[in-house]
């Protein structure tokens, strides 16, 4: 229990578990400069209720930073995540990511459907439709990425934070600004970098023509205040053969940040479900 270091493809990966083995597993995935410590709230409201597996992606926290891109691509990411949970024997659970790791959950349950028990996407896409869309996107990534390897970390957070997408935390409490902004400072600029170029959204494949096939429970979690999510929620859940959109009232993209006691009450209530 607590932090362990898996081997994965080579690289050391960073894995926090907490609470009874024998409670439902529930697996939580962060998003981009994020990494266990963002969802320390949740697991924490849902003590005594799940087994929380919560994992440092590559480039991210106390995970190692590889130095190839291909790495981080998402067929290799969703691989290593398997080996992860082949070695934790965990057969069974509920897999809950959040922006870029709810992408990478996506992605990994469309690959190894059978170990998927509920999938829980907050503020996710499946990824760009279209070619266009996505050489476009790699081409702002890329310049993304050489940003945070010649600016200072700080100028790169400065930038990060002000982002319209992210418009809606400057609502939050000082003390829960100061906590996203740290995790943020604590990241490294390399991995960073070789994380928007190895599994930037233009990098990814397209999951939407898929979506139909997925036949697992999917919870879709989105805030009232992120227009462009709920929009691609909506679209998704049209496609998906089994799905709930939750719709959180004045919380923009990082719900479980902004409005940690309705998200670990909409986890805690996907968990009860049979």
């Amino acid at each position: 229990m607590g932090s362990e270091w898996l081997i994965a493809n080579g690289h050391s990966m960073h894995v926090q578990r907490t609470g009874d083995p024998s409670l439902p597993v529930v697996v939580f995935l962060h998003g981009f400069t994020g990494s266990i410590s963002t969802w320390s709230t949740i697991i924490s409201l849902l003590e005594g209720k799940v087994h929380a597996v919560a994992i440092d992606l590559w480039g991210h926290g106390l995970s190692d930073k590889p130095e190839s891109s291909s790495d981080y691509s998402m067929v290799q990411q969703t691989k290593d995540l398997e080996q992860l949970f082949s070695q934790m024997e965990l057969t069974k659970f509920t897999l809950v990511g959040y922006s870029m790791g709810g992408r990478t959950a996506l992605g990994y349950a469309t690959s190894f459907p059978e170990r998927i028990k509920r999938l829980v996407l907050e503020s996710a896409s499946p990824g760009l439709k279209t070619e266009a869309e996505r050489s476009d996107r790699k081409q702002r990534d890329a310049k993304l990425a050489d940003r945070l390897l010649q600016d200072p970390l700080e100028d790169f957070v400065d930038f990060w934070e002000n982002l319209a997408l992210f418009d809606s935390q400057k609502l939050m409490t000082v003390e829960q600004k100061n906590e996203v902004r740290k995790e943020r400072l604590s990241q490294d600029a390399r991995g960073l970098a070789n994380s928007l170029l190895g599994i930037g959204t233009g990098s990814q494949p397209s999951y939407w023509e898929v979506l139909s096939k997925q036949l697992y429970p999917v919870t879709l979690i989105t805030g009232s205040l992120d227009s462009k999510f709920e929009t691609i929620a909506l679209d998704m859940k049209n496609l998906l053969p089994d799905s709930y959109h939750y719709r959180v009232e004045n919380a923009g993209h990082a719900i479980h940040v902004e409005k940690p006691e309705e998200f670990a009450t909409i986890i805690d209530e996907i968990v009860k479900q049979k």
